[in-house]
């Protein structure tokens, strides 16, 4: 199975990584008014774990290449791919408008992990699935016992 796959760089995978963070970087830069997302977290160990899904994931989209992919272009995986970052936007639309409930919440947990998810399933990079479905698990109950219940 690993003879499939080579070390590169994917520029699009970068490019969906950077597209995904843009709502982050500007979390980072300037604070909702209602910023509850600034508290405490109670599930330190999970978050641990996700910590390193996620740069196990993001490491593996963007410089693991399978050689058997096809090129670029819109499949559905890659339209569902789009389709999550849009609600992703939405999500950080309504949390910065001040709407904070478990749908915005969710919002801002999963359909940014199966974005990843969607466009690593595309470009056949199984490697990159595996850790992204273990961080999608660790932020989804991040966001949920910490937000939710």
């Amino acid at each position: 199975m690993l003879k499939k796959y080579r070390f590169g760089v994917d520029i699009c995978g970068i490019i969906v990584f950077m597209i995904v963070m843009i709502p982050n970087f500007i979390w980072i830069a300037i604070p909702a008014p209602n910023d509850v997302l600034r508290k405490e977290s109670v599930t330190a160990i999970i978050d641990t774990v996700g910590s390193i899904c996620q740069v196990l994931f993001v490491s593996s989209l963007c410089i693991i290449i399978n050689k058997e992919r096809n090129k670029l272009q819109f499949s559905p995986l890659l339209i569902s791919s789009m389709v999550c970052i849009i609600l992703y936007f939405i999500g950080w639309v309504l949390y910065y408008i001040g709407f904070i409930n478990p749908f915005v919440i969710l919002s801002l947990t999963l359909p940014p992990c199966l974005a990843f998810i969607f466009f690593a399933l595309e470009r056949k990079n199984v490697i990159a699935v595996v850790p992204a479905v273990c961080f999608t698990i660790c932020h989804f109950i991040y966001g949920v016992v910490n937000y939710i219940i």
